[in-house]
C-alpha cells in the first residue's frame, strides 16, 4: 500500500532524479568495537562533501525546499540533506557548515529524549551521544534549518499496536510544534520499519513526506511517504558520493 503515491506530471520538464542524502553523526569515529562506527562521519569529511557538491553546482535542500521538485514543480540540480536522530554535534558540526553555504537541511528528532542521550542504541555497543535540547532546536532553526519527526521514543513501529503507533506519531509532531513553535511536515520511520497501517496513519497526521532507509534515489512524482534516501557513510569519500548522486550506484541496492 502507498499512500499518495500517484504519479505527478512535472509542468517543468521531463522526470528528473533527486538523491536525499541520510547522515546521522558529524563527529570523528567512535573507539574501535563501537557499534555503528560507520555512521559518524568526521566534521571535516562533512565539510569537504558539501562545499564539493556546492563546487559542482548543487544546492543542498531541506524537505520542505525539496518538495517543489519532488512534487516537478521545480527542476534544478539539487538534493536532500537530512539528519536522523537530532544529535547535537549535527548543530555544532553540520549547521554552520551548512548556514555558510546557503544550504538548508532536515534534522528528524525524537520528541521526548530532547537533551538525553542515544539509549536505544546502547545495547547494540554505540558510546553515548548528546541529543539537542529544546533550546538547540531552536538554535537549529534559527540557522536556517529545519525539524522533522521521529516518533517520541525511537520505537520499532510493527513492534506496537496501532493506539500507541498513533502516538508515537502524532504526539511527537505535536510535541516538536509545541516545543519549537515551528511547523514539522516531516518524518522519518525509525529503523526503517513500517507497514501500510504507519503510511496511512503519518498521511492521517498530516505530513507531508515521510523518510525511510530503503537506498535509492527519489523521482519526480514518487510516493511521497516512502521516499528512498542515499546513506552517507563514514568512509563515503567524495568522488563515491558524487557518484550516488548521478549514476545508478543507489538505485540498484534498493531492496
Amino acid at each position: 500500500m502507498r499512500v499518495n503515491s500517484s504519479p505527478v506530471q512535472a509542468s517543468v520538464g521531463s522526470r528528473q532524479t533527486i538523491p536525499i542524502l541520510t547522515y546521522h553523526q558529524i563527529a570523528q569515529e567512535p573507539p574501535k568495537g563501537s557499534g555503528y562506527r560507520s555512521l559518524s562521519v568526521a566534521p571535516q569529511d562533512f565539510e569537504a562533501q558539501m562545499v564539493f557538491l556546492r563546487t559542482l553546482g548543487y544546492r543542498g535542500l531541506s524537505m520542505t525546499d525539496l518538495l517543489p521538485y519532488l512534487r516537478g514543480e521545480r527542476s534544478g540540480k539539487v538534493f536532500g540533506i537530512t539528519f536522523d536522530d537530532g544529535y547535537l554535534n549535527n548543530l555544532t558540526q553540520a549547521a554552520p557548515v551548512l548556514q555558510r553555504l546557503g544550504f538548508s537541511s532536515t534534522c528528524y528528532v525524537i520528541s521526548a529524549m530532547l537533551g538525553q542521550t542515544n539509549s536505544w542504541d546502547r545495547e547494540k555497543g554505540v558510546p553515548p551521544s548528546e541529543l539537542m535540547s529544546a533550546p538547540h532546536l531552536r538554535q537549529w532553526i534559527a540557522a536556517g534549518q529545519e525539524i522533522g519527526a521521529h516518533t517520541r521514543h525511537h520505537v520499532r513501529l510493527p513492534q506496537l499496536d496501532a493506539t500507541a503507533c498513533l502516538d508515537e506519531i502524532q504526539g511527537c509532531k505535536t510535541e516538536l510544534e509545541q516545543t519549537t513553535g515551528a511547523p514539522v511536515a516531516h518524518f522519518c520511520y525509525p529503523y526503517g520499519e513500517y507497514d501500510p497501517m504507519h503510511v496511512l496513519q503519518v498521511a492521517q497526521t498530516g505530513y507531508l513526506s515521510a523518510t525511510t532507509t530503503r537506498r535509492g534515489r527519489c523521482h519526480t512524482g514518487d510516493g511521497l511517504l516512502e521516499l528512498p534516501r542515499v546513506p552517507v557513510l563514514r568512509r563515503t569519500h567524495r568522488l563515491l558520493l558524487w557518484w550516488k548522486l548521478v549514476s545508478r550506484y543507489e538505485d540498484r541496492r534498493r531492496a
